[in-house]
């Protein structure tokens, strides 16, 4: 029992829960605060079909109801030391925290921004949605928060995202009417993370809502402008507090008059807004997950604002959509040395010689680091690339050298030499942790799967595999 966070509920905090709520409600969410959070788990379902998955985990799921991929599991189990989830299959994510993504909707080739992405779960979610097709940008403003969403982005296998790490208002300049869909997990003061983070008392205390309201707003303002006309917003927080949540949504309706709510669906335990019945608030007592507040907005179709940038110019984000469509590297990025075609032929070679089918894409070599960058981009000169699209590897001494989240967006299917190991063998923990596996096999470069799942690459000398996953990725 965790009843040390009823005892160190804010006693200002409590009070305003208490009038939101009603006594009798307001019991209920503190017994719910001495329970153990609820976990769950989320299918890759570009890497395998959730039947498949269910099949293969060693302990029992519940279903989310709002999330067709995401399951709940015993507190008592650790998915996250098994290799199925090395291997890409599943990201651990707490029942509520998927509700956003899936609100938004995502069908395949559409452009789609996180604007505040880190640490990836839902970036996650949506390039599943994606399912490869279309753009997602990534993007998250604090700089130490990037790794984890670019290991999380590379870890779940997506090959059509780029990673940012920018301002909203900076972006908006870049990105004029461009985006179908845009998720906004707004920074907040954290309120329903209560039961889940032992920190988030102290968080709460240092974030209040007003300062929290300001950035909301900003937020929410620039977004508009980088939604395409028909386009669609999901704002969420995961606080209880009116004024970041129904407040700041009835505040941008009034900023921006070319956007209307959309009602989200009800499942059990999702209330509606206390003034904006559209919305929907998650309450860790009423439903099997974490705190969660929920809006959908979308744009009017001749709202002409949209078909303005930031700085006053014109642009339709069709009129912007081309293969050719240049691409810029950061500013601290060398632009020189952006090298031509005849550059890329160690990774041209090296492609032609293990894939199956060499795809046709747009390739481009930075600083020796090749990039499969998505079509469609506009121009990001200015901007703070920090992945500029699937990672290939690196050219070094005339020779290419495959990374990690290569493998990890392959299918085995596409690789011609492979090493399969059995998950419940040895093997596949040996090689997590970096070990050379003592196997016969072709020289070569090969690509180590798991019951046909990519873990990664090695070479194979003939009498041994020399183990060539990453460094930073191993389980020690």
């Amino acid at each position: 029992m965790r009843t040390n966070l009823r005892a160190k509920l804010p006693s200002d905090l409590a009070a305003r829960l208490e009038s939101q709520l009603g006594k009798e409600e307001f019991d209920a969410f503190l017994s719910s605060l001495e329970e153990e959070p609820r976990h769950g788990l989320r299918c890759n379902t570009g890497k395998i079909t959730i039947s498949e998955l269910v099949k293969l985990l060693p302990f029992p799921v519940h279903p989310v109801p709002w999330a067709p991929a995401g399951f709940r599991f015993s507190a008592d189990e650790r998915p996250g030391i098994l290799p199925f989830y090395q291997a890409g299959l599943y990201y651990l994510q707490e029942p509520s925290a998927m509700a956003p993504a899936e609100m938004l909707d995502v069908k395949p080739g559409e452009r789609v921004l996180d604007l505040c992405a880190a640490p990836g779960g839902k970036s996650t979610q949506l390039a599943a949605a994606l399912s490869g097709e279309g753009l997602l940008v990534a993007n998250d403003p604090n700089p130490k928060r990037i790794k984890s969403l670019i290991w999380n982005l590379e870890h779940w296998g997506a090959t059509n995202a780029v990673v940012l790490n920018e301002e909203p208002r900076r972006l908006a300049a870049a990105f004029p009417g461009y985006f179908d869909k845009i998720l906004i997990d707004a920074p907040c003061s954290g309120e329903g993370m209560l039961r889940k983070e032992p920190n988030a008392i102290h968080s709460w205390r240092r974030y209040s809502g007003q300062a929290c309201r300001i950035v909301q707003d900003e937020i929410l303002d620039q977004a508009a402008l980088m939604l395409r006309d028909g386009g669609r917003i999901v704002y969420s927080t995961c606080t209880f507090n009116p004024m970041e949540n129904e407040e700041a949504v009835a505040a941008f309706l009034k900023r921006q008059t070319g956007f209307f709510l959309l009602p989200l669906p009800y499942y059990n335990g999702w209330k509606p807004g206390d003034t904006l019945m559209e919305c929907r608030q998650l309450w860790p007592h009423l439903v099997e997950g974490e705190g969660q507040f929920l809006a959908s907005f979308e744009k009017s179709r001749h709202n002409a604002d949209s078909r303005h940038s930031a700085d006053g110019r014109q642009t339709r984000a069709r009129e912007r959509e081309s293969p050719g469509d240049a691409f810029s590297a950061a500013p601290s990025e060398d632009l020189s040395s952006r090298t031509p075609g005849g550059e890329l032929e160690p990774f041209l070679e090296f492609i032609r010689a293990h894939l199956a089918s060499p795809p046709k894409a747009n390739y481009e070599l930075y600083h020796g680091h090749v990039y499969q960058r998505p079509a469609g981009l506009p121009d990001l000169a200015g901007l703070k690339v920090s992945r500029p699209g699937w990672y290939q590897g690196v050219i070094r001494n005339g020779r290419f050298v495959p990374a990690q989240p290569l493998a990890m967006g392959l299918e085995a299917k596409q690789f011609k030499r492979k090493l399969d190991l059995d998950p419940l063998g040895e093997l596949p923990a040996r090689y997590l942790r970096g070990e050379t596996l003592m196997l016969e096999g072709e020289p070569g470069w090969t690509l180590v799967t798991m019951g046909g799942f990519p873990l990664g690459f090695g070479r194979q000398t003939g009498s041994y595999l020399k183990n060539d996953y990453a460094s930073g990725w191993r389980k020690v």
